[in-house]
């Protein structure tokens, strides 16, 4: 089971309080405790969930991190960069390297990113009519940051799913893997921790959402899966795994408007 060193965080007391109901104390450390419900929101990671393009922006970051001397391949990427937020990396390269990247980064690397995008970021096969039919509310909290959300959803046709439904970890003291957006977005939403599940890709999105207290689904369908190689922890469990969103839907057809199907235990490990 996993555990997340407890510490009271630079967030709102409400949301440290909510998350605290969906979890109990053991020896001093937190355990999360095992949930069946019919969730009242889901909450979806942007980047390798639902738009497939972590390869592309870990290209990206790999030419610009190149331009300053700063050699790492994709494999490097995957471990260090993946589902953090961009302070992560910046404290990544000046701790690793010794390389003290310009101000001017950030921008640089997102106009690369977003060129790179340009005809060639697509939705993740099936997230379209995921969220077309899903019957439960839903929203997206990614560690992107505002701008560069905002122009892979419209790049790849989904911004209309998102008014006023994204948040990203800017808004936030603590990114992932500590639990500080998802608690965010839950309460925005006004939704309890405890009737949330999070869909990730990523360890420490995983991480984020065991500790936030809510249900975690493992989302296996990016091609980045395939290229790198991202071993998780044996003390990671999540409560499912899918390879595809065809999967989920076929798996729970019950969170999706026109099913007569009877509602599924989503504790249950896949």
């Amino acid at each position: 089971m996993l555990e997340y060193e407890v510490r009271q965080p630079p967030i709102p007391a409400c949301l440290w309080h909510a998350a605290q109901a969906c979890l109990h104390w053991t020896s001093g450390s937190m355990r999360i405790r095992s949930l069946s419900m019919r969730p009242g929101l889901i909450i979806f990671d942007c980047d390798g969930v639902l738009i497939d393009s972590e390869v592309l922006s870990a290209r990206a970051l790999i030419d610009e991190l190149a331009g300053h001397g700063v050699a790492v391949d994709i494999g490097f990427v995957a471990r260090h960069f993946i589902g953090r937020s961009y302070p992560v990396i910046l404290s990544e390269v000046r701790e690793r390297f010794d390389v003290m990247l310009p101000s001017s980064f950030e921008a640089d690397y997102r106009a690369r990113l977003i060129a790179s995008f340009e005809g060639r970021l697509a939705p993740m096969t099936g997230a379209v009519e995921t969220l077309e039919a899903l019957a439960v509310s839903y929203c997206v909290a990614t560690s992107s940051s505002p701008p560069r959300l905002a122009a892979s959803l419209k790049i790849a046709g989904l911004d209309r799913f998102f008014t006023g439904r994204a948040f990203t970890a800017s808004e936030v003291a603590r990114g992932k893997p500590a639990p500080d957006l998802f608690l965010h977005a839950a309460a925005r939403m006004g939704v309890a921790p405890a009737a949330c599940v999070v869909v990730e890709d990523s360890i420490p999105g995983l991480k984020a959402g065991l500790a936030a207290g809510m249900q975690v689904w493992h989302f296996t369908g990016g091609s980045h899966l395939a290229l790198m190689d991202l071993v998780l922890p044996d003390e990671l469990h999540f409560h499912r795994s899918f390879a595809s969103f065809t999967e989920l839907r076929t798996a729970l057809p019950d969170l999706f408007r026109g099913s007569a199907a009877a509602p599924a235990d989503l504790a249950d490990p896949a």
